[in-house]
């Protein structure tokens, strides 16, 4: 173990870390309080689910990336882990903004205006003219970003219990929470941890609940947005800082022995693919590296939460202009992570849990600076954000589905605005209490439920969506085959990962977790559920009745008419 890294494992973030989330909780609720204002000013359902359709280029550009907290502990882990290869592996974030918000951004953006749609289920349902395609989207979307906000709450309360004074763990890893937890209770007994609540995890989700569900009940979607907003621009200060002050301290013949010491350890399997594992496991072979770069460009642009943000877009031009500056976040924020983690092998060669490494070279490279503490806590505080960001939108996305499209839909259809925000918030509230306890004894595997999560709505979603916005012939029939032959072509792929690991056989494949998918071919389940979901949605469409040309002519050519009656009453 190097000085570097028996320096940096004695020390904990310190009171300038608790103050630095102080910060940006007390930013993060006064956005809330402006959202709440603008809300008043149009209908409330409008102005609560979709923010008046006002989103501006910067607003739409950073509040539909795909940061979240495995952004600055997860994706670092994977380089610090298996080296250069994993710049594949993130690739596809690079050109995110010109496939999927030119894909389906502008088509979606302009459905929505046309029919006057809040939620994709929404739009789904008045596109095909069918009650059951909107209810059963909801359902879907309900269910699976559920198990999503469930996971991130957990993520929330861990980050907030690293900051508290002498904590001398940083890692989000499972293996490392049960560790940690025993040293802090002074048990070292193996897993006594499991039996024992934890009071600094419990502190940690009590605040980061009432502060997301807090905000976000008052501001609704715009205060989703305008947080995440702020929180992306921490994000962005956070890498920009931690670049300069690492890659020079990695320069210099002080660091040549450090440096070769490190490539003793790795090998050229460091800097070539698959990648270095030490247990000879085949992290990102070619087949994979594919199939995440269709993973992560199609699984942003398939989740309801981005599709809404689409949907939120004041018009075509802002469309246009948030994919040039999207790439360029994107680009400021991948690039210098990728440089700064490849050359923390230099510095920390024997780091024992690799998504401790930014928070460590924090610590380490502001060490000798007045109010360093500060400057490491903001940077541990951009996880923090970012997992708020993502539980907001949830929130947002889930309470609109179930006002919107169930209770608006098939309870109360001329329910007042008094009743509809109470039903709303109630239901924010709900979700809320529900992902809290469910976590008080955390639930497990919190990085596999957000793969889960999100490839098989995109997988369930995406194919339907690309259909109603683009394809004439699209019928109700394919519209339900192709939703529901993508979820269960995942729930497959997932389940026989889960017994395959129960049975301990490993593929010897991806990332190492004891909750993982069976790669067929080795590729990733979401090609072969978005295949098995276009397959299904095309052929059973071509063998089912053509749709109302009336109400399809309405949607897709320009026409000055009345609505039909499936687009006034769908």
């Amino acid at each position: 173990m190097t000085s570097a890294l028996l320096w940096a494992a004695a020390e904990s973030p310190g009171l300038g870390a608790i103050l630095a989330l102080l910060i940006v909780i007390a930013i993060s609720v006064w956005l809330g309080t402006l959202a709440q204002r603008a809300v008043k000013k149009g209908s409330f359902l409008k102005g609560y689910f979709l923010g008046n359709r006002g989103l501006g280029a910067w607003a739409l550009a950073l509040t539909a990336t795909v940061q979240s907290g495995g952004t600055f502990m997860g994706y670092p882990s994977l380089i610090y882990a298996h080296g250069w290869v994993v710049a594949l592996w993130i690739g596809s974030y690079m050109v995110v903004p010109i496939t999927g918000f030119g894909v389906l951004g502008k088509r979606f953006a302009q459905l929505s205006r046309r029919t006057g749609a809040i939620t994709v289920p929404d739009l789904l349902r008045i596109r095909f003219g069918s009650p059951a395609v909107g209810l059963i989207s909801s359902l879907f979307i309900i269910v699976f970003m559920s198990s999503m906000m469930v996971a991130q709450f957990k993520a929330g309360a861990i980050v907030m219990k690293l900051t508290l004074p002498g904590t001398t763990s940083l890692a989000l890893s499972e293996e490392l929470e049960d560790t940690a937890t025993e040293s802090v209770q002074g048990d070292s007994k193996p897993g006594a941890a499991k039996s024992t609540l934890d009071r600094r995890y419990l502190l940690g989700l009590a605040v980061f609940s009432l502060t997301v569900v807090g905000y976000t009940l008052i501001g609704g979607f715009l205060a989703s947005v305008w947080t995440d907003l702020f929180q992306s621009v921490l994000m962005l200060i956070g890498v920009v800082i931690l670049f300069l002050l690492v890659v020079p301290l990695t320069i210099g013949a002080p660091m040549q022995a450090a440096t070769l010491e490190a490539m003793a350890k790795t090998g050229p399997d460091y800097a070539f693919g698959p990648g270095f594992s030490p247990s000879g496991r085949q992290f990102l072979p070619v087949s994979l590296a594919f199939s995440f770069f269709v993973l992560w460009i199609f699984g942003g642009v398939g989740s309801p939460a981005g599709q809404v943000r689409l949907m939120a877009s004041h018009d075509t031009p802002t469309i246009r202009r948030s994919i040039v500056l999207l790439c360029f976040y994107n680009t400021l924020i991948y690039l210098p992570l990728m440089i700064i983690c490849v050359t923390s092998r230099s510095i920390f060669p024997d780091l024992d849990a690799p998504d401790e490494v930014i928070p460590r070279l924090a610590l380490w490279a502001t060490r000798d600076f007045w109010g360093g503490s500060f400057v490491g806590g903001m940077i541990l505080a951009a996880p923090f954000g970012a997992v708020m960001a993502t539980v907001s939108t949830y929130l947002v996305v889930i309470a609109s589905g179930v006002v919107r499209d169930v209770y608006l839909r098939f309870l109360r259809p001329h329910a007042g605005q008094t009743e509809i925000r109470r039903i709303s918030q109630g239901v924010m509230i709900f979700f809320g209490l529900l992902s809290v306890a469910l976590n008080i004894y955390p639930v497990k595997y919190l990085q596999a439920l957000v793969v889960f999560s999100t490839s098989t709505i995109a997988a369930t979603l995406l194919v339907p969506a690309i259909m109603a916005a683009y394809w004439r012939r699209a019928t109700v029939p394919g519209a339900l085959a192709a939703m529901l032959t993508g979820s269960a072509t995942m729930l497959a792929l997932f389940g026989a990962g889960w017994i395959m690991a129960f049975y301990e056989m490993d593929q010897k494949l991806g990332p190492d977790t004891s909750f993982r998918a069976y790669y067929l071919l080795g590729i990733e389940p979401i090609v072969w559920g978005m295949i098995v979901s276009m397959l299904a949605g095309v052929g059973v469409s071509l063998a089912t009745e053509p749709p109302d040309e009336r109400l399809v002519s309405w949607l897709f050519d320009r026409q000055d008419g009345e609505q039909p009656t499936a687009i006034q009453h769908g």
